[in-house]
């Protein structure tokens, strides 16, 4: 089977549609969630709409998406997530929070494994920027692929059970002696200094992992934020990738 595997969307319906367009020139068989379909952007119900018309095979819940139905309080946010947040609760209906209390925390079978921030104590959502956090999920993990979500930096780390290096490569191809851990970046709205959507795609016959970029009006979803009355922090932030 081979995956387009996304995370991060923050309802930025432009974004997600440019995505979707790159990955039908893929051969993809369906789709894997890791996680924050709301927050931050400004189409929160046309994106759970889309996410749910793609029919994940695995869906599982971000800190924002928790933070929707109230499994996770507002002050965990910043100031401007909270607004975003708040906004969200008041947007979506009772199906739509229902599809979001439906994603479970992690999910792991005997091919891969998915958790939004990492694998000790994912309800904390905690964060992976370097080798020393990422040797803690590495540890943790049974299967040789972990994919995740959560700080919006698209990046891979890998482990030979001794030691965890950084893959400088955006193509990796699987090696069953040594342990993955994917950063698929965010669709919605990236932080690595570029401002492209950023999805991956997961082959796991052919045992391949790509990280990919997809254009998407950035002007468009700017002017929604802040038609819908959002801080302008959240539009300004989409064009600088940050």
């Amino acid at each position: 089977m081979c995956y387009a595997v996304v995370s991060d969307i923050h309802g930025n319906l432009e974004a997600l549609e440019s995505v979707l367009s790159a990955v039908s020139e893929e051969r993809v068989d369906g789709y894997l969630f890791v996680g924050d379909v709301v927050g931050y952007g400004a189409d929160p119900k046309e994106c759970i709409k889309l996410l749910k018309s793609l029919d994940p095979a695995v869906a599982i819940a971000g800190n924002h998406d928790w933070g929707a139905i109230d499994k996770l309080d507002v002050s965990y946010f910043s100031e401007a997530a909270m607004a975003a947040i708040i906004c969200t609760k008041r947007t979506l209906d009772d199906g739509e929070l229902e599809y979001l209390r439906s994603f479970p925390l992690s999910y792991e079978d005997e091919k891969l494994t998915l958790v939004h921030g990492t694998l000790n104590m994912p309800e904390e959502f905690y964060y992976i920027s370097d080798t020393e956090d990422a040797y803690v999920s590495l540890s943790l993990m049974k299967n040789p692929v972990c994919f995740i979500g959560h700080s919006h930096v698209p990046g891979i780390f890998t482990s030979d059970h001794t030691k965890v290096e950084y893959v400088e490569s955006a193509n990796v191809k699987l090696d069953s002696e040594r342990r993955y851990l994917v950063n698929v970046g965010s669709v919605g709205q990236p932080r690595d200094g570029n401002p492209d959507a950023s999805f991956a795609i997961y082959d796991d016959e052919e045992l391949t992992v790509e990280l990919k970029r997809a254009r998407y009006d950035v002007k468009k979803a700017q002017a929604k934020i802040l038609k819908a009355g959002l801080p302008a922090q959240l539009a300004d932030r989409l064009s600088e990738g940050k």
